[in-house]
């Protein structure tokens, strides 16, 4: 099978090169990879160029400033130069008179949008009404629409009944739960002992062919680690989850939705 990690960062500055992710894929059989830019900069320039560097292995995930009014403009240019995806967060709109302008303009070109953000963001009346008006663009939802605290900082997981609302959102077809490691969701230390049901909730309400995996690289190494990410989570998820599905959330669903190259 394919897997396709579907969330890391790299940096020439910040993070780490290229070189030291192709080792990590390399040593876990991790066949592509979805470049996300981190929020540290509005610089694409070097995933691009690494995607150029690595044809067919990596995919990107670029960042614009949502409050530039020019912002349309600029993706388009970063959607001509390779970038796939939009990354951006669930409270961002656009200055002037239309707020979702340059939501609107990542389904004009085709570029799908991964989504991070609180995870009161996801399950308010608001983000479910912008989905719903947007249904060709397609919406990543990051971090277990964020219940991932251990890796976006939040002082204390979100309460369950949050988790619950934001599942509503898989009615929408255009919807995509991406999942990470379970370091995201569990108290230290590792191996988790009372890592909470949000993957399994999650997969009972978008299934396989809406849901994907992503190691969060390299801040998953101050949790579980690279390997752990992917294997220990996999390992988590077999005793409930068919082996088919397994393969789609790790990496068959992923190559629907980027071309890499």
């Amino acid at each position: 099978m394919t897997i396709v990690d579907t969330h890391v960062h790299i940096g020439r500055d910040h993070y780490e090169p290229v070189e030291m992710l192709l080792a990590q894929m390399e040593l876990n059989g991790v066949s592509k990879t979805v470049l996300v830019q981190s929020t540290a900069t509005l610089d694409n320039s070097y995933v691009l160029e690494c995607r150029q560097r690595f044809p067919g292995r990596l995919a990107v995930v670029c960042r614009v400033d949502v409050d530039d009014p020019s912002a349309p403009d600029t993706l388009e240019g970063l959607r001509d130069a390779g970038a796939e995806t939009l990354r951006i967060r669930n409270f961002h709109r656009s200055p002037g008179n239309d707020p979702l302008a340059v939501w609107r303009a990542a389904a004009r070109l085709g570029v799908s949008v991964s989504v991070g953000g609180p995870a009161e963001g996801f399950a308010s009346a608001e983000f479910a009404a912008l989905v719903e008006e947007l249904p060709d663009l397609t919406v990543i939802i990051e971090h277990l629409a964020g219940m991932g605290i251990h890796a976006i900082g939040a002082p204390e997981m979100p309460p369950d009944d949050v988790f619950r609302q934001s599942l509503t959102l898989a009615r929408f077809p255009n919807t995509v739960m991406k999942i990470h490691g379970m370091g995201e969701i569990s108290d230290p230390p590792f191996p988790y002992r009372n890592t909470p049901p949000y993957v399994r909730m999650a997969y009972d309400t978008f299934g396989p062919d809406r849901m994907i995996w992503g190691s969060d690289w390299p801040r998953v190494t101050n949790r579980e680690g690279y390997r752990n990410s992917l294997r220990y989570t996999w390992e988590q998820m077999e005793d409930w989850c068919p082996k088919t599905d397994l393969e789609k959330i790790f990496g068959g669903t992923a190559l629907s939705l980027w071309s890499f190259g």
